[in-house]
């Protein structure tokens, strides 16, 4: 009996929910969260989570936003931080400060920012992809 409530309250726990913040709604303040979020209404503050943030093209976010991936059909005004993957709908405008590990924008979308991307950097020489460097192998 009692172990059937632990394994139920383990499981709730270990699975991450979705908050919403609906059309209408204005929210300041900041907010951690390892569940996705989506937006469609406001909020001033920052934004802190392991989940996955869509922001609809109702929503807007002023202020900082920490968290893995984003998809973007709003506003956005800030600095925004993303070790996964930005990707903007052609309704999306963003202005600030962006690093993100990928990013994927389609025309039309408003980009106004200065953006670093984090990743695997391939070497270049010359224009064209470094060559494997052969080691000289001795007996």
């Amino acid at each position: 009996m009692f172990s059937d409530n632990k394994k139920e309250k383990h499981a709730m726990e270990s699975k991450p929910s979705q908050n919403i913040i609906a059309r209408g709604t204005k929210i300041v303040g900041d907010f951690n969260s390892e569940g996705d979020f989506r937006i469609d209404g406001t909020i001033e503050g920052n934004i802190k989570t392991t989940g996955k943030l869509v922001i609809g093209k109702e929503g807007f976010i002023k202020g900082t936003i920490q968290g893995t991936d984003a998809y973007f059909e709003g506003k956005f005004s800030g600095k925004l931080s993303l070790s996964g993957t930005l990707t903007l709908k052609s309704s999306a405008f963003i202005e600030g400060e962006v690093v993100v590990g990928k990013l994927a924008v389609e025309p039309g979308a408003t980009f106004n920012v200065t953006c670093t991307m984090k990743g695997t950097v391939k070497p270049m020489t010359n224009g064209e992809p470094a060559k494997k460097q052969q080691t000289e192998k001795t007996a």
